[in-house]
Formats: C-alpha cells, structure tokens, sequence
C-alpha cells in the first residue's frame, strides 16, 4: 500500500494514478478482510476500487491526461502534511493492542451487541443490526448527508457548465468505447445484467451476508455508468431519464424518514421499528428491509445522476485551421 501510494504521488500521468487507486482500493479492501472487517472491505471494494475509478476516469477524460507541472514548491503544504501525521501516530501510542480482551471496546458495547442483536432484531449479521437499527438515526444522516452533497454537485456542475439553445454532441457520443473496443461492447453485454443482479442479492440479503444498501446502491450505480461509458451517453439516456432518478434519490430519503414516523406514530421512539408489526422481532426485520431500500435509491440515484450531470455539460471545443493555430 506504501508503495502505490509512492507511485501516486510521483506519476504524472492521471490515467495511471486512476489505475492505481483502484488498485489502491483492493489492496485495502484486502487489508480489512484480514482483520475481520468484511463489511467494511465490501465497502471499500465497491466505493474506492470501483465507483470511484469510474468517475476519476469520467474526469480524466473531459479534461488531460497529463498533470500540469508544479510552478511553485509546496513545503508549506507538505510541513503540514508531516506534523500531522506524526500527531496521528503519537494518537496511536494511547490505544489499547490490537486483540486485547480487556479493550474498552470489547468490555461493553461489542458484548451487548454479541449478547442480544439476535434476540432483539432477529438477524444473522450484527453488523446490520447495529447500522440499520440500534444506530438508525445515524445512518438516516448519512442518507441525507449523501442526498444533500447529490443535490450540491449537481447545481454547482449545472452553473459551471451553463445552458445552451444547442445541444451538442457529449464526448461519450463521440467517442463512445463500443465503435472501437467490439470485445468490450460483447463481454459487458453478459457482465452487466449480472452486476445489477448482484447488485440486488446485496441489496436484499444484508441481514445474512455483508451487503445493505450502500454497497447496493454503489454496485448498481457503477453497472449504469458502464453502461453509459460502453455504449454511449445517450444510448444511456434513452433507458435512463434523469427526471427518474431525481425522483428516486428524494424517494429513498422518504422512505427511511416516513419509517420512523409510522415508527413514531405507533407508540415508539422513531425508527423503532419493533412497533411496526405485533411481534417486535418481525417490525423490526420490516423496517429494516423499508430503511435499507431507501438507502440503496438514494445511493444509487445520486451517483448516477451525478455523473450523468457531469458527462453532460457543454464541451468546450478549440477551432484548429489548417497550419495547426
């Protein structure tokens, strides 16, 4: 991991330090899987190896290949960046050994969880439980957080791209991967249904497996922008409206808010979602379901329309005659 960081910060070329960060992105996904963390190391797997290197390569290709060289010396920045850091290994010198019995971690909340998730929410994967329920609140901010910075991007991408009477040809109408890459075109035709296939099991099999629907939604985002990316902007489009997604991201909001309101008009505290049904263990696997597919929407919606958005604002073309000026 040291060294690909090395190697990115050194590379000059963007298409190469893209390449390197998805890699970058397995090799800590990697990491989280020998810790136990296989929850986390989906995530890291699907958002930094995968939907990430999609849309860096998005914006690599609406701008350079080539970084620009550094016109000044930033020892400011980096003295910063070294004071920092050696603050946050200090901080580290303070925390208990890795595997400790007596953590303070493990002492009191990692038992309560261990001890009665299953018998208060009824599911295999503590990790959900903890997330999607005992922490409910927290993950609904997460969820606005993700629609709110969705909402940002697209009016800062609107205002920066302007608006034109003409619309003219994208770069992925242009010079869209399938009129050149035929294999490309032939293999994403049999992977892609699979990924949003995938992207379901993940969706609904959280309370089981490692899955929710963060990574859900991540996943089927990143089988629509290969889409895009492989068969053309407003090929895309033509299946995919923007109008639909916006609807959806404010629709996955909705969803998670309005369970903790029937939450709360039940008689609980909202998001208790042990008041929904008469048997507290069967409310609470039907909240969740309802929470975890407004996440997914929400997720999946606003990272594809952020890139729709992106890849949709007006090209800034340089007429070139014939003696090259």
């Amino acid at each position: 991991m040291v060294g690909v960081v090395v190697a990115i910060v050194w590379m000059k070329d963007l298409f190469s330090v893209v390449m390197l960060l998805g890699i970058y992105g397995l090799l800590t996904a990697s990491f989280f899987v020998a810790m136990d963390a296989v929850d986390v190391a989906f995530t890291e797997a699907s958002v930094g190896a995968g939907i990430s290197t999609l849309l860096l390569l998005v914006a690599v290709a609406k701008t350079k290949r080539k970084e620009h060289p550094v016109r000044h010396k930033p020892y400011i920045a980096l003295l910063v960046v070294i004071v920092t850091g050696a603050l946050l290994i200090y901080g580290t010198f303070d925390m208990p050994r890795f595997g400790v019995a007596d953590a303070p971690g493990h002492t009191h909340v990692a038992q309560r969880y261990i001890q009665d998730s299953y018998e208060e929410i009824g599911i295999p994967n503590i990790v959900t439980s903890v997330l999607a329920s005992y922490r409910g609140f927290d993950t609904f901010g997460e969820v606005v957080v993700i629609f709110t910075a969705g909402i940002a991007v697209l009016a800062l991408l609107s205002v920066v791209g302007g608006v034109s009477g003409v619309r003219r040809q994208s770069f992925y109408e242009q010079h869209s991967m399938y009129e050149q890459h035929k294999v490309l075109r032939i293999v994403s035709k049999i992977l892609i249904p699979f990924i949003l296939m995938f992207a379901l099991y993940v969706q609904f099999h959280g309370e089981y497996s490692p899955g929710g629907g963060f990574q859900a939604g991540v996943i089927f985002a990143a089988g629509l922008i290969l889409f895009a990316m492989l068969f053309g902007l407003s090929t895309a489009q033509r299946f995919i409206k923007i109008a639909w997604l916006q609807l959806m991201a404010a629709l996955g909001v909705l969803i998670y808010g309005a369970v903790g309101v029937v939450s709360f008009l039940n008689g609980g505290s909202f998001l208790d979602y042990s008041v929904l049904l008469e048997n507290p263990v069967a409310g609470q696997h039907v909240g969740i379901i309802l929470i975890e597919l407004g996440v997914g929407l929400t997720v999946a919606s606003v990272i594809t329309l952020i890139f729709f958005t992106f890849a949709n604002r007006k090209e800034q073309y340089q007429i070139v005659d014939s003696t090259g000026e």
